[in-house]
């Protein structure tokens, strides 16, 4: 075990875990942050998605001891109110079904606006093609993405 200064959603915290304990346990079961989820631990789904130095990363494939100084960013510190666009634009476009994957897809979502904020369809599947939704909401999420990127809703 040792000691790690972990820069999460602006602050810094500081967390006692072993060296190559995956950012998505430090972040559920340490500082109790559980808007990422678990989903297949291969770093395939999307599911874990957080930003890390602001590029889209999957946290479970991420260990403690390799983030040094880097800022991580979860779905808790996208927004202090949840008005993010593109929050608000996935409630108006009714994205959500089960919302397991929704986490993942908006911080996904949201390291690319940030870099390319007028993606192309292609852009966006290439974007977030590792994050899967077994609901199949793609063509909401895509018109999710488009809204937010318009900054305008449906």
């Amino acid at each position: 075990m040792a000691l790690y200064k972990i820069n999460v959603n602006g602050k810094e915290k500081s967390v006692e875990a072993v060296p190559d304990m995956p950012l998505l346990w430090v972040l559920r079961d340490l500082l109790d942050l559980t808007g990422s989820k678990f989903g297949c631990g291969i770093g395939a789904c999307g599911a874990c998605t957080v930003l890390v130095d602001g590029v889209s990363q999957q946290s479970c494939q991420i260990p403690v001891s390799s983030l040094g100084t880097k800022k991580v960013t979860t779905i808790e510190g996208l927004s202090k109110d949840g008005k993010h666009p593109l929050q608000k634009a996935w409630i108006e476009h009714d994205v959500p079904q089960c919302g397991y994957c929704q986490a993942g897809q908006i911080m996904a979502a949201a390291a690319l606006l940030k870099k390319n904020p007028h993606p192309t369809d292609a852009e966006l599947d290439d974007a977030l093609g590792l994050n899967i939704c077994r609901c199949g909401t793609y063509q909401r999420i895509r018109d999710a993405v488009k809204a937010a990127a318009a900054g305008a809703t449906k």
